[in-house]
Order: C-alpha cells, then sequence, then structure tokens
C-alpha cells in the first residue's frame, strides 16, 4: 500500500459525492416531471383505471298514431339485480333468490333461469332477477335489500304498450335479446363499421355489444314496426360511469349526463287509433281482420287483426304455460291475418274477372248469361251458390246477385291470362312493403304459375273455379284494400303507405293499372252498386239512415261486393237434391265459409275503401258487410285523412334548425 493513500482519499471521496448528487438531482427532476408537470397526465390515468365506461341503452324512440296517440312509449321500471361476488358467508345465489321468491312473483322455471346465469356470467355480473314490478313488490324489497348480500333495487326505464293488443301485429312488440338476435347486431355492426371480428378493435366492439344487450333494461324489436325499424327506434347507446376497485369490481355508479345515449326516432303511422279500437270492438269475438284505405292519399288508417295478445305480456318475458295457449287457439292470435293473412277471394273477385271480361271485349255488359242454378263444363257440373237459378243475368244483376253462371262464363270466354293481368293491374299478387315484418304475395295463378307451383299444365277448369275466387286464387286483405282503392279512385290513387315518418320505407315497385279504361271502372262501380242497392248487400247501403254524418259525408252510402270463401271442397253427396250444399251455421265452426266483404264509401265520391274478413263467418253479405258498413261510417264520422299527421315536437324543432339562418 502506498504511504500517500492519505492523501488520495479526499478526492475519491468529492467524486462520490460528485455522483450522488448527479443521481439526486436526477431523481428530484424525474420526481417534478411526475408530480408537477404531468401530473395533470398522470391523474387522467388513475381516473381512467378507477371509473370504467359501461354501454347503457337509449331511450327507444316512441311510436304514434296518425293523431299523436302514444301506441309504443317508454314508463317507469322497477327491476331488482344479484351480484354474486358481493354474497357472504356460505349463503349462495340460490339462497338470495329463495328469499327474494318470498316478495316477488318468481316462478320454478324463472328461478332456473336466474341460477343457470349466474353460473354462467362472471361473479361480478349483475344478473337480473325481475322487472315491470309494482311499487309495493319494489318498497318491499327495498326494506329486505340491506339483509340481502348482493341485492340491489333500481329503476329504470322499459316499453310499454298502453293500447295493449289493438296494435300487436303491426307495431309488433321488444322483448330480451336471444343469443341469435346478439350474434346478428353484431354481425350488422361489425358489416357497417367494416371491423375484423379477430382484431382487438373487433373484439373489443364484440364485447360492447354483448355488455349492452345484456343490461337488465335492454330489448330488441321482435315482429312488426318495432323490428323492422329497429336500427332507428333503438337510438345510439350511451355510456354509464361506473366507478371500480383495483380489481374491477363496480363500487358505484357515477353521474353520465355528459356521455348519455341519443334517443331513438319518433315515429308517426298512418293508423287511426280511434277507427282501430272501434274495428276491433265491432268484430267482438268474431276472429278476422280489416284494412281501411284513405283513397286520396293511400294511407292504411286501419289494419287490424283480431284476437290479439297484449304486447306488454312480451316485454319482460313470457312465461310458458300463456304462450303455448296462444299457440293453441284455434283463432291464432299470433297471426297477422290482415297482412299475413292468405284467403281464396271467393266472389270479391268476380270484380276482376268482370273488369277483365270487358276490357278484353270477352263481354260487353248487356251480354246475357243464363242461370239455372248449375252449369256444365269440361264434364262436370258448376254450382250456383242459389240452386234454383237466376235466370237471365247480364253484367250488373250477375254483380248485384253475385250469380256464380254468369262468371263462369266470363272466366270461360276471358281466359286465365288475360284474368291474372287484371288481377295484378288492381293490386293482386303483390308483397306490399309496408315498413313492418311478414306480408304475403297470395297467388295470382295462370299457366306459368301453376307450372312453377303445382308442377302441372293450366286446365280450362282452373279457369272456372279461378273465375268465382276459388281454386288456385288466393289473397290477402291488404290486397283486397288496395283492389278496392283502385276501383273507387281509379288510376289517381297512390300505392299504400303504413309508415308517415320517423323509419324509412323504401319506394314500391308495383304494377299501375295502366290502361284500364275509365269506362270500364264506371260499370264495375255500377255493378258494385247494384250489390248494395237490390243486390246480396242491399240492406248495408246507406251509412246514415239518420242523417248525423258531417259534411260532405250527410246521407252517404257505400258501394261494394261480398264473398263467401270455401275451405273445404264440397262433395256431391253433401248436396240436397237441389244442389245446395250444407249450409254454415250446421257445420263445424274450422269448416264454415270464411265472409269477405269489399266496399268504398262514399259512393258518389269515394274517399275510404275497406276490406273486411271474417274466419268462417260464412255469409259474405250476412256477416262480412255489416262490419264493413259500420267501420266506413266511423271512418266518415271521424275522418282521420282528412287531418294532417301529427308531428313530434322532436322533429318539429329539428326542422326549425335546419330552416334557420346560420
Amino acid at each position: 500500500m502506498s504511504k500517500d493513500w492519505r492523501n488520495q482519499f479526499p478526492s475519491r471521496r468529492n467524486m462520490f459525492l460528485l455522483g450522488g448528487g448527479i443521481a439526486f438531482v436526477g431523481l428530484t427532476a424525474r420526481l417534478a416531471e411526475l408530480q408537477i408537470f404531468r401530473a395533470a397526465e398522470f391523474d387522467s390515468k388513475a381516473t381512467e383505471n378507477r371509473i370504467r365506461l359501461e354501454p347503457s341503452p337509449a331511450h327507444r324512440g316512441t311510436i304514434y298514431d296518425r293523431s299523436g296517440r302514444i301506441l309504443a312509449g317508454a314508463k317507469r321500471n322497477f327491476y331488482v339485480t344479484i351480484r354474486p361476488e358481493m354474497i357472504r358467508g356460505d349463503r349462495t345465489v340460490a339462497d338470495i333468490v329463495d328469499e327474494l321468491a318470498k316478495v316477488l312473483p318468481l316462478s320454478d322455471q324463472r328461478k332456473r333461469s336466474i341460477l343457470q346465469e349466474a353460473s354462467q356470467r362472471a361473479a361480478f355480473s349483475d344478473i337480473l332477477v325481475a322487472d315491470d314490478l309494482t311499487w309495493e313488490e319494489f318498497a318491499k324489497v327495498n326494506v329486505m335489500a340491506p339483509e340481502l348480500d348482493g341485492v340491489s333495487a333500481e329503476v329504470g326505464e322499459l316499453r310499454s304498450y298502453p293500447l295493449q293488443g289493438a296494435f300487436y301485429h303491426t307495431i309488433g312488440y321488444v322483448a330480451k335479446a336471444a343469443e341469435k338476435d346478439t350474434m346478428l347486431i353484431i354481425e350488422s355492426e361489425l358489416k357497417k363499421t367494416g371491423e375484423n371480428p379477430e382484431s382487438p378493435e373487433g373484439k373489443a366492439r364484440i364485447a360492447t355489444i354483448r355488455r349492452l344487450y345484456k343490461h337488465p333494461q335492454m330489448r330488441v324489436g321482435k315482429i312488426g314496426l318495432e323490428s323492422y325499424g329497429e336500427s332507428e327506434l333503438k337510438g345510439e347507446a350511451g355510456k354509464q360511469r361506473m366507478l371500480v376497485n383495483a380489481s374491477g369490481r363496480v363500487i358505484d355508479r357515477l353521474p353520465s349526463e355528459d356521455v348519455a345515449g341519443v334517443s331513438g326516432s319518433e315515429v308517426v303511422m298512418a293508423l287511426d287509433a280511434e277507427l282501430q279500437n272501434f274495428a276491433i270492438s265491432r268484430f267482438g269475438n268474431e276472429a278476422g281482420s280489416a284494412v281501411v284505405i284513405d283513397v286520396a292519399s293511400g294511407e292504411i288508417v286501419c289494419m287490424m287483426s283480431t284476437p290479439a295478445p297484449d304486447p306488454n305480456l312480451f316485454v319482460s318475458g313470457i312465461a310458458r304455460a300463456p304462450y303455448k295457449a296462444l299457440q293453441d287457439d284455434e283463432r291464432n292470435p299470433l297471426y297477422h291475418k290482415a297482412y299475413d293473412g292468405v284467403y281464396p277471394p271467393g266472389s270479391t273477385f268476380k270484380i276482376v274477372v268482370a273488369a277483365a271480361a270487358l276490357e278484353s271485349g270477352a263481354m260487353k255488359p248487356e251480354d246475357k248469361v243464363h242461370c239455372s242454378g248449375r252449369a256444365w263444363y269440361y264434364n262436370r257440373f258448376y254450382h250456383c251458390h242459389k240452386p234454383e237459378g237466376h235466370g237471365w243475368v247480364n253484367l250488373r244483376s250477375g254483380m248485384a246477385q253475385s250469380c256464380d253462371c254468369y262468371f263462369y262464363a266470363s272466366a270461360q270466354r276471358t281466359g286465365i291470362e288475360k284474368i291474372a293481368e287484371m288481377a295484378k293491374k288492381f293490386g293482386l299478387g303483390h308483397r306490399y312493403e309496408l315498413g313492418v315484418t311478414g306480408g304475403k304475395v297470395g297467388s295470382v295463378p295462370n299457366n306459368e304459375w301453376k307450372l312453377a307451383n303445382v308442377k302441372e299444365k293450366w286446365y280450362d277448369g282452373d279457369t272456372i273455379s279461378a273465375g268465382i275466387g276459388q281454386g288456385y286464387v288466393t289473397t290477402t286483405p291488404v290486397q283486397l284494400a288496395v283492389m278496392c282503392a283502385r276501383i273507387a279512385g281509379g288510376h289517381a290513387v297512390p300505392n299504400p303507405k303504413l309508415v308517415v315518418t320517423g323509419v324509412p320505407v323504401p319506394d314500391q315497385t308495383i304494377q299501375t293499372l295502366g290502361d284500364v279504361s275509365e269506362k270500364t271502372l264506371e260499370l264495375v262501380r255500377d255493378g258494385m252498386f247494384a250489390v248494395t242497392h237490390g243486390g246480396t248487400a242491399s240492406r248495408q247501403a246507406d251509412l246514415d239512415p239518420n242523417k248525423e254524418l258531417p259534411p260532405p259525408y250527410t246521407g252517404a252510402h257505400m258501394s261494394g261486393k261480398s264473398g263467401s270463401a270455401q275451405v273445404r271442397v264440397i262433395k256431391m253427396e253433401e248436396r240436397d237434391s237441389k244442389g245446395a250444399a250444407i249450409k254454415n251455421d250446421k257445420l263445424a265452426w274450422k269448416m264454415r265459409d270464411h265472409a269477405l266483404f269489399v266496399a268504398y264509401a262514399p259512393t258518389d265520391k269515394p274517399r275510404y275503401a275497406c276490406a273486411v274478413i271474417v274466419e268462417h263467418g260464412g255469409s259474405g253479405s250476412g256477416v262480412a258487410a255489416p262490419f264493413a258498413k259500420d267501420i266506413l261510417a266511423h271512418a266518415l264520422r271521424y275522418d282521420p285523412g282528412a287531418k294532417k299527421a301529427f308531428v313530434p315536437q322532436k322533429q318539429v324543432l329539428a326542422a326549425a334548425a335546419k330552416s334557420a339562418p346560420t
């Protein structure tokens, strides 16, 4: 060791002090950077770590009738959830559910569903136990909540249908999203954004959608307008700030008004609630449908199908037993008879046959046919509904008395191709895009149609059956209403319209009346006038016997055409010696003919056209015609088409903002 080590020590000490000073200055600078210069940045990150944004449903758009009456809105929703992770001790989710069942209407099926969901989801997820509770039920749970670990009683919003079943088939209903619903929504959203489902962004979006549709208040449209207009009605989901701990468990909900969702579109329908409710009450216990069209605008002001369930039953989930009862009901309450119902048009189709015969020149209005009660065609008898026959009849008397033999002859002379062409001009054989789910085409048969659908050529005997609206001819009530409106209003009648604003409905490509002459339309109208003035429905002509309707409808009359559509083949052994078939009232309900009637009013200046079908009602003139008469009279009394359609306040403000000067 060098003897001068003591002389070297001060220099080494200075080096260590210098190094320590540099390190101290560096640490101080770093602390200053973190705590002073970047404090806001790290404070924001810390906030992000303890505040989580969860998707939250937006207010679903309100649906109104044309006068502004709410058909689908919102009501306050009391609901209860369980968070399994907060259950302490040896208690289980099943124990908590059993305690809640003492004050809530929880079926065994619902209990099993809750337990299954609890076993499949994360312990810190909220599981819906029950919603749409009464205030009394909600209050009882609130009293019990402090003693029930993980139970939370909340207040939210739920879809409500104040008119219950009156618009079930057209508006539809909302319900909790099933897995297939969620998958379709995910597919649609990813297609819209163009995101790869396997990418981090795509996975994050899928997770967000799944969380949104598991929210206790989230619902999805199932049928009708609710389903068709789902993307417009649901709005844009917002966010809810959730205070979480270091493990990601929710501690509390924080104010989130600034990240709330955007409400869905407000929708106005052409339907009139007053007229719709009247039509339903007029049907009473009968099953069937009625469609009323404003001839001037093409708007459908009534489109009812009865019977119908209450859509409120489906919002929180309908139990298996009542749903099965609806499915098993022979009157088919779940079936949209007006839009999806396909029926033989019966004698209402004679309107088409008459027009086709006149336009083709196969028949002149004065040409007569002799009716003896039956006619021989192609090696068999075809019977008239009047066994003793009508004698000599022409177009007007044939229409008035609905003589089958006259229309057998008209159909044979005209041919099925001309008849099918005319049927399409009158609006048959077309599915109308109305802004609701469903809708059937029916069938306007000819040789090409039969080869494609039955794999057989068209026989001459098929034309005879088609001449009275039987055989392969089928229509829907909406189509029959369009047919009647085109007869009444001629070439100026617009296409049918059900949604006024709020949900876009594509323009329709519908064959028009084309070159059908006004003379032909006048002759057909005259025949329909004869039906209600001395014909099969002569007692139904006067809509205003007491002169109570407001001007310009005072003393209004209607013109129409009845029909009775067979639902079975009548065998010869079922006819008596005169050829008359067994009367409908002697048959089981399901075997009776459907009763149909199409009409318009007033006769001189048509404003409303109507189609009525009473399932298994028997006589068109005896059963369906009085319904049509009363419904048309009510339409003239309240005249919904004369009033400008309601405009929601939201749309008024949007229009004002758009037109305001910048």
